[in-house]
């Protein structure tokens, strides 16, 4: 007799905000009862209470942060201006402007992700090419790109790293931008797109991308700049590893919560390296909050998978040469000096099996 129960269906790996905070999003439009921009599916205040969250409300806190900036950011998109967020890599510059979209519209997949082969057809529109054949430039062969959808239903466009993309790619940005207008030359009968109500950008940049492909000086006026800082905080920093990372081991199918004094020595050797504490100046290498979640889930994933145990500060060594060093070796030998100079120094059972693994560094 064979087993015929339904196989069930994989999980998504990262269902994007709309989906994962859906009750969230739910509760707060249902409850809002502020002014909303035109085209906004929540008020200001609602929208930043997703973000910034509220415990009394059961709204949880999404991005550490000031919350300044979530005010700033939203004017900003109020406006006819678009919203620049620019930082140091790993500073969650991504996850802030896909909360944001989900917010402001309910949806945050109307994203181009900019790179060196990013063409305008990416950004804009393409064409069926078997339609265009057979009917010529028409409405029904057209292709939208994230760009005219968010322009034609009234969406906020995510563009990650708009510096990554060539100059005539970016500026193509110009018109929908300042006239709120996309031409589509092609089709002669309607060729202008205007964008409905709810339609803006929010365009990021790592500030060690600059100079790769400058913004011109005309793009850079129609948007605002906001600045995304690294956590100052150690605390604030730890907590958010930890939660971070026990989430990630969770959809690894980690059960054990990571170890929160390793998590403790993981964040401060992070936070020495990032700011050239050791001595021996900055890694080229992002020693980012980001970076330090995926070690610790590395960590977390090691101990379970191959040990079947806790997490041990040795094994940082192991999952961190990677994130330190990348294909430098001056990276890697600062992580050395770190681990046989400053290490030792500090006091604590993990920070003494942090020094006995220096020795895993490749090399």
């Amino acid at each position: 007799m064979t087993d015929t129960a339904a196989t069930p269906e994989p999980r998504l790996q990262r269902p994007p905000a709309e989906r994962r905070y859906a009750s969230e999003l739910a509760k707060l439009a249902a409850e809002d009862d502020a002014p909303r921009p035109p085209g906004w599916a929540l008020s200001l205040q609602a929208a930043r209470t997703f973000v910034v969250g509220d415990e009394s409300r059961g709204i949880a806190k999404k991005f550490v942060g000031d919350p300044s900036l979530i005010d700033r950011a939203l004017v900003t998109l109020a406006t006819n201006r678009g919203l620049m967020l620019v930082g140091e890599p790993g500073t969650a510059k991504s996850l802030l402007s896909e909360l944001i979209a989900a917010a402001v519209s309910g949806d945050s997949t109307l994203t181009i992700q900019g790179g060196a082969s990013t063409t305008e057809d990416q950004i804009a529109y393409s064409w069926n090419y078997s339609l265009l054949v057979s009917e010529g430039p028409t409405q029904r062969a057209l292709v939208p790109a994230p760009l005219l959808r968010g322009m034609a239903e009234g969406r906020v466009v995510r563009f990650e790293e708009i510096t990554r993309c060539p100059l005539e790619v970016q500026d193509s940005l110009l018109s929908p931008l300042s006239d709120r207008v996309l031409a589509i030359p092609e089709l002669e009968a309607d060729p202008m797109v205007f964008a409905r109500e709810g339609f803006n950008i929010i365009a990021t940049a790592n500030t060690r991308d600059r100079g790769v492909n400058e913004m011109s000086a005309a793009l850079k006026r129609r948007f605002n700049f906001e600045t995304v800082f690294p956590i100052a905080d150690f605390k604030t920093e730890l907590d958010l590893v930890e939660n971070e990372a026990a989430a990630a081991l969770a959809r690894s199918g980690v059960p054990a919560p990571p170890d929160r004094d390793v998590l403790e020595v993981l964040v401060r050797v992070f936070r020495d390296l990032r700011s050239g504490d050791q001595g021996s100046g900055r890694p080229q290498a992002v020693m980012s909050t980001a970076e330090a979640v995926s070690v610790a889930h590395a960590v977390g994933i090691k101990a379970w998978y191959l040990r079947g145990g806790e997490a041990d500060a040795g094994d940082i060594v192991d999952c961190m040469a990677g994130a330190a060093a990348k294909d430098n070796a001056d990276d890697l030998a600062r992580l050395r000096r770190y681990l046989e100079q400053k290490a030792p120094k500090r006091k604590g059972p993990h920070w003494q099996s942090l020094y006995q693994a220096r020795n895993l560094l490749p090399g």
